[in-house]
């Protein structure tokens, strides 16, 4: 099954609300934290909403 690596690049300051809180709701909370997650509708989702503050891979588990 293929899981997404998604590590917060850039800093949350100057954006909004909602992308805030879809940030923390990704699990990061500092600049190069990394997440594994599963490869979800939802979480693509989340990770569209905020695609120019976060780097995205597919990992094999």
């Amino acid at each position: 099954m293929k899981s997404l690596k998604v590590t917060l690049k850039k800093s949350v300051i100057g954006s909004n609300t909602k992308q805030r809180a879809t940030v923390a709701g990704l699990g990061l909370r500092k600049i190069n934290q990394t997440r594994h997650l599963q490869n979800t509708p939802a979480i693509r989702g989340m990770i569209k909403k905020v695609l120019h503050l976060v780097d995205v891979e597919e990992v094999e588990q």
